[in-house]
């Protein structure tokens, strides 16, 4: 199993691997994202689903309360020529939201992602599980604020990097053969069982 290129990204991207697909590394006065060497840096939608803790109610993967976060569009009371407005989460605690990016992971492929340096550096921690073979769709992303102050998170700009590792030989059951319950996602995907 071998990381793969810029040159191997942008082929699969062609062929509707990632869409849209940012072929340079945007970098000027926001958050990278594009092709980079060995990965491509997504971005994050404009959508949030901020936790709060206003019901003072336990979190339960199996009886997980919708409530327990607060909806938090971006784009809303904005025009075409303003910038969406940034997401603040609170400290301590966590966001949801999705790619802008919609994969499809190829069947011998496997792809991890790691979270920016530049939040990272900030106490941001950006956490996706691997994006098995054959899974399809728009990546739902968990950004926690570790520190005691509140953060920012832009809109629009890079998230996350994810690697491609193609393995030696195709899996003998990929994500979509055994009809993975997060298979096509699109929103703000809550915990399934």
């Amino acid at each position: 199993m071998s990381i793969k290129s810029d040159k191997w990204i942008h082929e699969r991207a062609n062929k509707g691997m990632i869409t849209p697909f940012v072929t340079l590394q945007h970098s000027d006065n926001v958050v990278s994202y594009g092709l980079s060497s060995y990965g491509y840096d997504f971005r994050v939608a404009y959508d949030f689903k901020i936790f709060t803790n206003a019901l003072s109610t336990v979190v339960d993967l199996k009886d997980f309360k919708e409530e327990s976060f607060v909806d938090f569009d971006s784009t809303k009371g904005i025009n075409l020529k303003q910038k969406a407005k940034p997401c603040i989460i609170p400290p301590n605690s966590f966001a949801l939201s999705t790619s802008l990016e919609y994969f499809r992971i190829p069947r011998n492929v496997l792809c991890l992602c790691i979270g920016k340096s530049s939040y990272a550096r900030c106490g941001v921690i950006v956490n996706v599980t691997p994006l098995e073979p054959e899974w399809e769709g728009y990546i739902t992303v968990e950004i926690s604020n570790t520190t005691p102050l509140p953060c920012i998170i832009y809109p629009g700009e890079g998230i996350g990097q994810l690697l491609f590792f193609e393995a030696d030989e195709e899996c003998a059951v990929s994500y979509k053969d055994r009809k993975g319950k997060y298979q096509h996602q699109k929103g703000i995907t809550l915990p399934k069982v």
